[in-house]
């Protein structure tokens, strides 16, 4: 989201104190003390609104604006650059470096501001001591469960098109070429082993692949050479980049239908949300008039078409919560949960978990 972020602000000539007002409040926000601790709490993966709330929340958390057009396109960008990262992981422990290549990049856009910088570096210290430990497996089945969140996702990218990782169904190609996950030996070699232990024969098999040998294992510290490109800015040469929705008609097999049934998990999905808003702690400019609009189109008129020709199945029907006192405010989150609750099933008591979600509101 940063990366194209600041290409799009370059784009559009914004004064570059606003531009760094901008990253700077995000950044901050994105750090929050009480958001991390809820993002490190062991729990189940967010849902696909869920992320976008929060998402969208993150994104407006400065002086600039995002028309929904834009928002939708900003959003289908951060989430296929992530699949594509995920996918084309050489091993699953080599996501942890995707994320080291963010903060590396994080880090720099904040290099400046010592207070958000000490912030980042707290995160990645955090990073280090989680994940560093785990084993192949469990780095498969975070990997597994990611592509698993992303697999019905196949809005094709001008980029990725351009550089022939992506097809036109848009679908990530995965290369025949290149080094081997580290730890690992190329292709084309069979060996059979005795019952012993001890190899009794080889055989050679063709390929098709021009394979090599991985030089090194990439810096798993804070400071380091990642060694692999993955999580780096794939923006840095200045070029226009566009969302198509893969499939042909609204219709298409391709989409994932909405399902209308209430979730059964709805108010927990509330009481998370909850829990997140509460820790963005988002900065409010006193002058209004000193926010501007960031349009991630060529013209407001593809932005608009954009907006027009969005399929249905996409629509991520964004829930809007602040997380404040405000008795209207309140009064919203009730009716949502009692739209939840329209089920014909006999309310919870008080006692409910659901129940949490006001009084904790109230509590902000």
């Amino acid at each position: 989201m940063l990366y194209i972020l600041d290409q799009r602000l370059r784009a559009q000539n914004i004064p570059a104190d606003k531009a760094k007002k901008v990253m700077n409040d995000i950044i901050t926000t994105m750090f929050n003390k009480k958001f991390l601790e809820e993002l490190f709490k062991p729990q189940e993966l967010y849902s696909k609104k869920a992320l976008r709330t929060v998402f969208d929340r993150l994104a407006h958390a400065s002086i600039m604006r995002l028309n929904q057009a834009s928002m939708d396109k900003l959003y289908d960008l951060m989430t296929m650059a992530f699949k594509y990262q995920v996918l084309l992981c050489p091993r699953p422990k080599d996501i942890l470096l995707v994320s080291f290549n963010h903060m590396d990049a994080i880090r720099d856009f904040v290099k400046d501001t010592p207070s958000i910088l000490s912030q980042v570096d707290e995160t990645n210290k955090q990073l280090i001591e989680i994940y560093t430990p785990l084993s192949g497996g469990e780095f498969q089945l975070i990997r597994q469960t990611l592509l698993i969140f992303f697999q019905d996702m196949h809005i094709r990218v001008s980029i990725f098109l351009k550089d022939k990782v992506q097809n036109s169904n848009g679908r990530f190609v995965l290369p025949t070429s290149g080094p081997v996950p580290y730890g690992t030996q190329p292709l084309g070699l069979i060996r059979l082993f005795s019952c012993s232990g001890e190899e009794v024969r080889r055989m050679q098999f063709r390929d098709c692949g021009n394979y090599s040998t991985a030089l090194r294992e990439g810096s798993f510290e804070m400071y380091g050479d990642r060694v692999i490109k993955l999580g780096t800015n794939m923006y840095s040469v200045s070029r226009p980049v566009e969302t198509h929705m893969s499939g042909t008609s609204k219709n298409s097999s391709q989409h994932t239908k909405v399902n209308t049934t209430p979730n059964p998990l709805a108010k927990e999905e509330l009481n998370l949300l909850a829990r997140l808003m509460g820790g963005l702690e988002v900065q409010k400019s006193v002058n209004t008039d000193s926010g501007f609009r960031v349009n991630l189109f060529a013209t407001d008129e593809e932005e608009e078409e954009a907006l027009i020709s969005r399929p249905d199945e996409l629509a991520y029907e964004v829930i809007n919560i602040q997380a404040t006192k405000d008795k209207q405010t309140n009064a919203e989150l009730a009716k949502i949960m009692g739209e939840f609750g329209e089920t014909g099933e006999p309310a919870p008591s008080s006692s409910s978990k659901g129940d949490d979600l006001l009084a904790m509101m109230d509590g902000l």
